[in-house]
């Protein structure tokens, strides 16, 4: 099996590539972190400059610029120290503003980045993985890289920029303390780096462990009415304790190992200011090193090693943002396999002629759901398939609108192959109607204007009208602009399913697939759907997956389906002759019974 190239990349230069686009604002963000850095170091050297001052006076280093009076200096030096105050909080400022802005806009262009490409994958992608681990990814993931975009990356330019400058310093100084002084830095980075590679998989576990916890609360969230009905609350509860008592411990054995660092990275700090205060020292009483030198080498020596303490929290932050980063980056990388097409296809134009030749399809290798099945539909011609359970009906709607793609053989729509034809364009042509009707958390209009946005409120309630469910839906206090809550959970099903014949009525596609459309509802709901149904199927194609034969039995021609092949087809009247198995589910449905 081929590696992916993109995915043995490094987490970091994977964000790097992605974040190429906003390069110059990476550029700006990064000079002003270095600029605050540098004049956020210069407290130290003031310091000295002013003990080089009250001690040496007119000798000082100041009065070498030929200000010789000793209150003159200081007052330099007070301007001086203001001017570079001012510049470290103006570039602390726009920092701050730069970074911060930059995580904003980097992670809402990710998360729509992540999202668009969600969109455009198989479907066979989502029925492999949670909803909930899913919504990790595109939240709780792209949250933690954020954070370390606002903070972390900052905090890693000022710590290098510190430990250039500051030992650079040092070197000029005193090169005998600056050895001692930068003594434990490589056992500080060396031990950073080793800490860092045993933190990544750890937090590579806590973000599994709150996808998994994540799917298990949306799952249980959805299934609220059978947890409830099945008096399940304590036993899901306990599922929901195990998947957060497994977060809790893997975070617990993230901050455990991360936890420890910082207390060890003070040893070494407080190994490296002593040298710098007793070898420091010595060289000051010989006359080796200026009073005012030794100032600053005192002071500075915190600011070169303490902020190092900081590294392990900077790597905390820094692993958890690259554990997520990979995360998001492998779902980008993640190959679309629906070919887009390339022939433009009008919705006005199109007839509806379908001619479905030896297709084949499986969901696994072993098991093919539909056997080199054949079938031509005269455009405007009404037809039903119908079948047993698992016969291959849905799955052959999955395939005309591209959810699933043939392994081989071919679909025609108007002569031109289904692949062909851009996937929009096909999508925009065929109207689906399904038994498992969503509705998204809005109003009735919303809804029903869902996919033609662009409809004017008069046209919604024409094709309410049409759907028969003007008058329900006028009998609501806020009438079309009703709420109708998460999934149309505060509507009947009789009502949701005539919202989405509302919907399809709307979009007035030329090919119109009914799939189950009035399985789950009673005789009289479904009296006042067939009622709309048999208005809208006029002038177009329809294909009707029906499980009820007495809402198909006008159908132009009836297709029964078995074990994935077409075994019998014919109008009503002519399969009820063949004594079939269209006959025997007829006698089934109707009542009667069979012969012995």
């Amino acid at each position: 099996m081929t590696k992916n190239p993109t995915i043995s990349k490094s987490p970091l230069r994977r964000l790097f590539e992605y974040a190429d686009r906003y390069r110059l604002q990476i550029w700006q963000a990064s000079i002003c972190s270095i600029l605050n850095k540098i004049f956020d170091l210069a407290p130290p050297v003031l310091i000295g400059a002013a003990v080089d001052v009250v001690v040496n006076e007119q000798d000082s280093f100041i009065a070498g610029w030929g200000i010789e009076n000793v209150q003159s200096q200081l007052i330099v030096l007070s301007i001086i120290s203001g001017i570079i105050w001012g510049l470290e909080s103006l570039f602390e400022y726009i920092y701050k503003l730069l970074w911060r802005n930059l995580a904003q806009t980097i992670q809402h262009e990710l998360r729509l980045d992540a999202y668009r490409h969600l969109q455009n994958l198989e479907l066979s992608y989502f029925e492999e993985r949670s909803t909930g681990s899913l919504m990790s990814i595109l939240n709780d993931d792209i949250n933690q890289l954020e954070r370390f975009l606002d903070v972390g990356a900052n905090e890693i330019l000022q710590v290098v920029t510190t430990i250039l400058i500051v030992g650079g310093g040092f070197f000029i100084i005193s090169p005998e303390v600056a050895w001692l002084a930068m003594l434990p830095m490589p056992f500080i980075v060396g031990g950073s780096i080793l800490f860092q590679k045993r933190l990544a998989p750890r937090y590579a576990e806590v973000r599994e462990k709150v996808g998994f916890l994540n799917g298990q609360l949306s799952n249980n969230l959805t299934g609220i009415t059978t947890i409830k009905s099945f008096t399940a609350e304590e036993y899901e509860a306990e599922r929901i304790g195990k998947q957060s008592q497994g977060y809790r411990l893997a975070n617990r054995r993230a901050i455990a190992f991360s936890a420890a660092f910082i207390p060890l990275i003070r040893f070494l700090i407080f190994f490296g200011f002593t040298a710098t205060l007793i070898v420091g020292g010595l060289q000051t009483i010989e006359g080796r090193l200026a009073v005012g030198s030794y100032s600053v080498l005192v002071f500075i020596t915190q600011r070169l090693l303490w902020p190092l303490t900081r590294l392990g929290e900077t790597f905390d932050q820094y692993q958890r943002a690259m554990a997520s980063t990979n995360r998001v980056m492998n779902l980008l990388d993640t190959p679309i396999a629906t070919h887009p097409g390339n022939i433009a296809l009008n919705s006005q134009e199109v007839r509806g002629e379908i001619d479905i030749k030896n297709i084949t399809f499986s969901y696994n290798p072993q098991m093919p759901v539909i056997k080199n099945l054949s079938l031509y539909i005269p455009a405007g011609d009404t037809i039903a398939i119908v079948g047993a359970t698992g016969s291959g009906k849905s799955t052959l709607v999955k395939l005309l609108l591209r959810l699933y793609e043939i392994q081989s053989g071919t679909i025609l729509i108007d002569g031109i192959e289904l692949q062909q034809i851009k996937l929009e364009d096909l999508r925009k042509a065929i109207g689906l109607v399904s038994q498992d009707v969503f509705l998204f958390h809005g109003t009735v209009a919303e809804n029903i204007a869902y996919g033609t946005f662009d409809a004017s409120f008069d046209e919604i309630v024409s094709a309410a009208k049409v759907a028969e469910a003007d008058g329900f839906i006028n009998s609501f206090p806020l009438g079309y602009d009703t709420i109708v809550g998460e999934r149309g959970q505060k509507l009947s099903g009789g009502q949701r399913q005539r919202i989405a014949i509302a919907r399809a009525v709307l979009k007035n596609p030329p090919i119109l697939i009914l799939d189950e459309a009035t399985s789950a509802v009673d005789n009289e709901t479904e009296a006042a759907i067939q009622r709309s149904l048999e208005y809208i199927t006029q002038n177009r194609t329809t294909i009707a997956i029906a499980h009820r034969l007495s809402t198909i039995r006008n159908a132009d021609c009836i297709y029964v389906m078995e074990d994935g092949q077409l075994v019998e087809w014919g109008r009503h009247e002519e399969l009820l002759e063949k004594q079939g198995v269209y006959n025997g589910l007829w006698r089934v449905q109707s009542g009667l019974r069979l012969s012995q």
